[in-house]
């Protein structure tokens, strides 16, 4: 791995290789085939970048995303790697450009989406690159070819013809998010049957997981922002355009930078809006799922949700935008009884087979385990992807622990309610029958039909309507209660009657009245720092802003955060010392070194 590490150390900056990169850098230089599952912010892309150039020829890099493809070789050019990119944003000049330097042999690595590599122009570009030789292949966002993933995309079915093609080439597929389904479908479909998989932790420590209750939405994420994350980049996604376009003009009114993203929008605003989001500090993205596969920001600080995602591999792939570069940061959820609703009704009234809805209510089930467990949240979330592990102690669950009650008599309750009031109400009307609520106004519509009649009418007088609606969310996760898609009422399942005959107990989780949240201060990326090493923090900040507006790149692509926090404590003063900090190759010493060193001293 000498010369492996020569490249890690000179091109990239980086002292040493993290996790299994090493055994992956060596397996695909040896010319075997892999499956890598590495978490948002491992080090994917060094896994095929050093092999690339530790190969003659080209590496050919099949990448779903614009954004991800521009950032990647913006920064491979930064250390001195000779990458480009060919996809349909540029003018033809500038593809014309990358073509010619792929075809005559003058490239490193070359990025080309799904699309174009498919497309019977690139067929010809393919045939004259051949000659010179293809260093490997690398298929990135591999979970794109499952039909069970979240990012499905049909192109991606169609990959299998490189190793048809050119059977001698090592490949590699790389994602962050697979369960065991969408590993098998990757194998299969890519024919990387013979292929060594390799799986990493899912584990991101620096991530704080958090999921409140869901009042005021919108209030309860001002809060969140306000306390925690006031001027720093973020992500907020909500699950349809026009909350999108909502949430992100209440946020402005707040005096928050927020920007819009959804498929709906004109595709310029949209990219610049993305543009503008990758290249500045503090700008918060309100977006639908639309965004975020392949973004390559590392300094997102945190992720929020206003809607409940799908799967918990969706929640995952989405969380995991936040803190890729190692620095704290937050996911947090605000979710509620009517999030399941919705979400139960779009899986009933989508145009999918049964099997389809199948797989898709099991991974709601599972995401709503994690969101009522009173366990860790990490542990559970782990668990999904097949990874034991212990208490984290940083999410919301393990710092401020819910209590747990016997709850089997507000269930019954509960249970019976729904029944006695026919089957044909949401959570709302039952719970105004449950407190006893007939009068003018609210209960109103409780004495149309009668209810105040029923046995059940005003039992559960001594819950408040707050708990109520945990109880009824909880009965909804636990597979007691099911929601009715066409008009969103309860409906009693097969596993209530065990509960309601008196036969199976059923314990509940008690949302504590007040979270115990951590001192702002204490999340802050540069809360260690004295005041000394605070300013030079932001005179770094400053120049590295004004230098990546000078090459036309993202800050990041110039310094990562962490660099500049190394920087910052350390205050290297020569060359040499300077060559020892974490994210500082040859290249960024050769172009950046003096302006750096006039900076420390």
């Amino acid at each position: 791995m000498t010369s492996a590490l020569d490249i890690l150390n000179d091109t990239f900056g980086y002292p040493a290789f993290r996790g299994r990169q090493a055994e992956i850098v060596d397996h695909l230089a040896g010319g075997g085939d892999a499956l890598v599952l590495m978490p948002t912010g491992g080090g994917k892309s060094l896994c095929y970048q050093i092999p690339a150039l530790l190969q003659p020829g080209t590496a050919l890099v099949i990448s779903p995303l614009i954004a991800l493809m521009r950032d990647q070789v913006a920064a491979l050019a930064e250390f001195g790697v000779r990458a480009a990119c060919i996809h349909s944003g540029q003018d033809a000049l500038e593809a014309d450009r990358a073509e010619r330097a792929f075809t005559e042999g003058r490239l490193d690595l070359l990025y080309v989406s799904p699309e174009r590599l498919l497309s019977p122009h690139f067929a010809w570009q393919l045939a004259k690159a051949e000659r010179h030789g293809f260093a490997l292949f690398a298929i990135d966002e591999a979970h794109c070819v499952s039909q069970w993933g979240h990012d499905f995309r049909p192109e991606y079915l169609k990959l299998g013809f490189l190793h048809e093609r050119w059977p001698g080439v090592p490949r590699i597929a790389l994602t962050a998010t697979a369960d065991e389904t969408t590993r098998q479908d990757i194998l299969a479909n890519l024919q990387l049957g013979s292929a060594r998989v390799f799986v990493s932790s899912f584990d991101r420590p620096n991530i704080r997981y958090q999921i409140v209750e869901k009042a005021n939405a919108r209030a309860q994420l001002l809060a969140f922002l306000r306390a925690e994350h006031a001027g720093e980049a973020g992500i907020v996604y909500c699950l349809s355009r026009r909350k999108v376009e909502e949430t992100a003009a209440f946020l402005c009114a707040e005096g928050i930078r927020a920007l819009a993203y959804h498929a709906g929008m004109d595709s310029p605003d949209r990219a610049r809006n993305q543009d503008t989001f990758l290249r500045e500090d503090g700008v918060t993205m309100v977006a639908t799922i639309a965004f975020g596969m392949g973004i390559d920001k590392p300094d997102v600080r945190f992720v929020a949700h206003l809607d409940l995602p799908k799967s918990i591999e969706g929640y995952y792939q989405e969380t995991g935008r936040a803190g890729r570069d190692g620095l704290p940061a937050d996911a947090w959820m605000a979710y509620g009884l009517a999030d399941v609703v919705q979400q139960r009704r779009m899986i009933a009234e989508s145009p999918a087979d049964e099997r389809h809805k199948r797989v898709a209510s099991a991974k709601l089930d599972a995401l709503l385990g994690l969101c009522e467990t009173a366990a860790c949240r990490r542990q559970r979330l782990l668990a999904y992807f097949g990874e034991e592990s212990g208490p984290c102690g940083n999410c919301d669950t393990c710092l401020d622990p819910p209590q747990t009650f016997d709850g089997t008599e507000a269930a019954r309750k509960a249970l019976s309610c729904v029944y006695r009031t026919g089957q044909r109400f949401g959570a709302g009307h039952v719970i105004d029958v449950l407190m006893g609520r007939g009068g003018e106004g609210v209960g109103e519509r409780v004495r149309q039909w009668g209810h105040d009649k029923l046995t059940t009418y005003g039992i559960g007088s001594d819950i408040s309507e707050k708990e109520w609606r945990g109880i009824f969310r909880q009965l909804v996760a636990l597979g007691l209660l099911a929601v009715d898609h066409a008009h969103g009422a309860l409906v009693l399942t097969a596993a209530s009657r065990p509960v309601l005959r008196g036969e199976q107990s059923v314990s509940l989780r008690r949302a504590p009245e007040k979270r115990k949240a951590a001192p702002a201060k204490s999340r802050k990326i540069d809360a260690e720092l004295t005041a000394g090493e605070h300013a030079l923090f932001e005179r770094l900040r400053a120049w590295r802003a004004a230098t990546a507006k000078e090459h036309g790149v993202p800050a990041y692509v110039i310094l990562h955060d962490s660099t500049l926090l190394e920087l910052a404590r350390t205050r290297p003063q020569t060359y040499d010392a300077l060559r020892h900090v974490s994210g500082i190759g040859a290249r960024k010493l050769e172009n950046f070194g003096a302006a750096l060193l006039d900076l420390l001293a």
